[in-house]
């Protein structure tokens, strides 16, 4: 057994990595450990909790107002991985200055960024948006259509994005994305940019913008766009000469004190 003047001469250190660490200890608890167990004793998932709160509490029509209900869902109740209103507003600010015509979305989820890039979108466009889990796009067809969002406008496909990327333009018309906000698996991020470029759907100065490359994390990604001072995934995109690269820097979605960021490439289409 250790002997307990042992255990005090490690106190310190132990209270030192709790007080460091806090807000991630807060994040694990809220975004595992609560969403377990309420998922066991209410017998649903915490996306299908967040739509019925979304449901119950948002003006049907209004994205804004429906993006502001999910936020006070996040804030108060449990965490959802949505980009959320701090990085939101970036993405917002991009497409204004861009205002593209096709929009490609990587990662519906339940619907949040979604609604937040349709708002956006100038007359005309269109939006494209994949998931790869058949209940997360359940959820994210009420949320896109509870927000007013006709399937005109978003388009929403259910699959592996490594097989419907390939299919795009032949199955769903898409010749080529002005925009792409990556927002998937973040291991997918840089196999996915590599897909786009080989199918040619990107066009001459694109814009891809991609969430969470600070953390939790896509190394890969920031290793191919070498963006300075961020891993992998960037370093890929500076390296092969087809981008232009930048990482702005915000907080990770619901909690203020944790930083990340979200990536964006422009795309030069020179080889």
């Amino acid at each position: 057994m250790v002997s307990p003047a042992i255990a005090l001469a490690f106190l310190p250190f132990i209270v030192t990595l709790l007080i460091r660490y806090r807000h991630y200890l807060l994040l694990l608890y809220r975004a595992v450990l609560v969403a377990w167990l309420r998922d066991r004793l209410t017998g649903t998932s915490r996306e299908q909790r967040a739509f019925q709160y979304v449901l119950a509490h948002a003006i049907p029509g209004d994205p804004h107002h429906i993006l502001q209900t999910f936020d006070q869902w996040c804030y108060h109740c449990e965490h959802l991985s949505c980009v959320g209103p701090d990085k939101g507003r970036i993405v917002e600010r991009v497409l204004l200055e861009r205002a593209p015509l096709r929009v490609l979305e990587l990662g519906t989820y339940c619907g949040y960024g979604t609604v937040l890039l349709a708002q956006g979108l100038p007359p005309g466009a269109r939006l494209y948006t994949i998931e790869g889990d058949p209940r997360h796009a359940a959820v994210a067809e009420k949320v896109i259509r509870l927000a007013g969002f006709s399937e005109q406008t978003v388009e929403l496909i259910v699959g592996p994005s490594e097989e419907v990327i390939p299919r795009l333009r032949e199955k769903h018309g898409l010749t080529n994305a002005n925009l792409v906000f990556m927002d998937h698996c973040k291991r997918c991020y840089l196999r996915d940019l590599r897909l786009l470029e080989s199918h040619q759907l990107l066009a001459e100065g694109a814009t891809i913008l991609a969430d969470n490359v600070l953390f939790p994390g896509a190394p890969h990604f920031l290793q191919y766009a070498k963006t300075p001072g961020a891993p992998h995934f960037l370093q890929y995109a500076k390296t092969c000469g087809r981008y232009h690269s930048k990482v702005h820097r915000a907080s990770l979605e619901y909690f203020r004190a944790i930083p990340d960021g979200i990536a964006e490439l422009r795309y030069t289409g020179t080889h």
